[in-house]
């Protein structure tokens, strides 16, 4: 698998995905997004949008991430997310992301992000990459049990179930 940052909100990438294969395919289409790509027999199985953080010129957001549906639940959204993370955070200092749902918080987590405590007016919790900081099993508890209170589909439940009372999974390397 290859992976790719095609380029910041400046550059203005384009990105058309079948709407049918992925999720939020309309938000790639935007330039006003930077977007990075995962690529498999040069076919892309995975993408992700991210912007500048206007309130901090220091950080960048990612803002929508995506994998084809038949590829969902091999690891493809993790890597991505750190691949474009690790790149990120030497052109920006910080990256950030909001999750509004377990099964991200948990690829979130595996890909070398952290729960900074926050979270954002729309009911998501923001996390901070962080591959060598702050990972302590109580922030990512304290962040799982923000979502027990939701209504939240078999799936996600069942990632909370799993997951209860352990520690934050090991994050996985930067793929080459």
């Amino acid at each position: 698998m290859e992976f790719e940052i095609l380029g910041d909100e400046a550059d203005g990438p384009t990105l058309e995905l079948d709407y049918r294969e992925f999720a939020y395919a309309g938000k790639f289409v935007m330039s006003s997004t930077g977007k990075s790509v995962a690529r498999a027999d040069g076919d892309v199985v995975g993408a992700v949008a991210f912007s500048e953080d206007h309130s901090d010129p220091d950080a960048v957001r990612l803002r929508y991430v995506t994998v084809r549906e038949d590829r969902r639940g091999e690891g493809v959204g993790t890597r991505l997310l750190r691949f474009t993370a690790a790149t990120l955070a030497d052109w920006y200092g910080r990256v950030l992301i909001a999750v509004n749902n377990p099964i991200a918080y948990q690829a979130c987590y595996r890909a070398g992000f952290a729960f900074t405590g926050q979270e954002t007016g729309i009911a998501e919790l923001l996390l901070s990459y962080s591959p060598d900081g702050d990972r302590s099993t109580e922030m990512f508890q304290t962040g799982l049990q923000t979502f027990e209170t939701r209504d939240l589909p078999e799936a996600q439940r069942a990632v909370l179930a799993d997951h209860s009372d352990g520690e934050p999974p090991p994050v996985v390397d930067v793929p080459a």
